[in-house]
């Protein structure tokens, strides 16, 4: 199992920017294939972005443009930059890798 700790969340104003920070544990983490997911009140866990070991990235069509996911393979970390967030972004923000338990995740809320 891969232990991961989510952070960066906060209150934004609609338009503005957050970046969140995903740190893993872990010797391997370089190989594993990272995801931001998003799990807004009352509705099920969206899958956000995807780096592959590679760093080639994926994202859904709601935030494409606007979200920019990374790794930094040094510091066992991944990132998920959001820009011009608005309100149906509000969420809590977890990462993980596939087959992996979820970790407490990072409540983002976009609002005026």
């Amino acid at each position: 199992q891969v232990q991961v700790v989510e952070s960066g969340g906060g209150l934004v104003q609609p338009g503005g920017s957050l970046s969140l920070s995903c740190a893993a544990s872990g010797n391997a983490f370089s190989i594993y294939t990272m995801g931001w997911y998003r799990k807004a009140p009352e509705k099920q866990r969206d899958w956000v972005a995807t780096t592959l070991r590679g760093g080639v990235t994926y994202y859904a069509d709601s935030v494409k443009g606007r979200f920019t996911i990374s790794r930094d393979n040094t510091k066992n970390t991944v990132y998920l930059q959001m820009d011009n967030l608005k309100p149906e972004d509000t969420a809590v923000y977890y990462c993980n890798t596939p087959g992996n338990s979820w970790g407490k995740g990072t409540l983002v809320t976009v609002s005026s």
